[in-house]
């Protein structure tokens, strides 16, 4: 090994040592157990209040499913869906900063078609009805709700479950 490659090789070492020791714990913010089972509750209540049967999921940043509630009535196949507009709501909108499976799917509309993705991502839906959990300015969750007669009106019960808990996301 020459000097050249061994001085390349320590620097290299040397600097993913400093980032690996500047980097230590990462901290997250989820909502608490009772907050998403209230978030959830409130999202099938405001949609029951309508008429509409439906379901709601509360995930974390990693996906990880924090509280379901299936309303009275809602469709079997809205269990998943839900999920899925979580999931989607909670993964995809952190890179843009936006805040609905809404905001992506308008954007990926108005995309290129050679930057759209053609291969179907396990989980991911662009229809309406996910919503990202904002607390201080930052993604902290999504939730998502399925089963309303459009995704626009399973939206507007995640939006409205949000106001009802938005005060205690600190």
């Amino acid at each position: 090994m020459s000097r050249i490659d061994a001085l390349i090789g320590g620097l290299a070492l040397a600097s993913v040592a400093g980032l690996a020791q500047s980097q230590g714990l990462i901290q997250t913010q989820r909502l608490s157990a009772a907050l998403a089972n209230e978030l959830v509750g409130e999202s099938v209540a405001i949609c029951a209040s309508k008429g509409y049967q439906v379901v709601a999921v509360v995930v974390d940043l990693d996906g990880v499913r924090q509280a379901l509630l299936r309303g009275n009535g809602a469709p079997i196949h809205s269990l998943d869906n839900a999920f899925y507009k979580a999931y989607s709501a909670a993964s995809l909108t952190l890179a843009r900063k936006e805040d609905s499976t809404k905001a992506v799917a308008d954007r990926m509309a108005k995309a290129a078609p050679t930057t759209v993705p053609h291969t179907q991502l396990p989980n991911v839906t662009y229809a309406r009805g996910g919503v990202a959990i904002m607390a201080g300015g930052t993604t902290i969750g999504a939730i998502g709700v399925s089963g309303a007669p459009g995704g626009g009106l399973d939206e507007d019960c995640a939006r409205g479950a949000l106001a009802k808990i938005k005060d205690r996301m600190k």
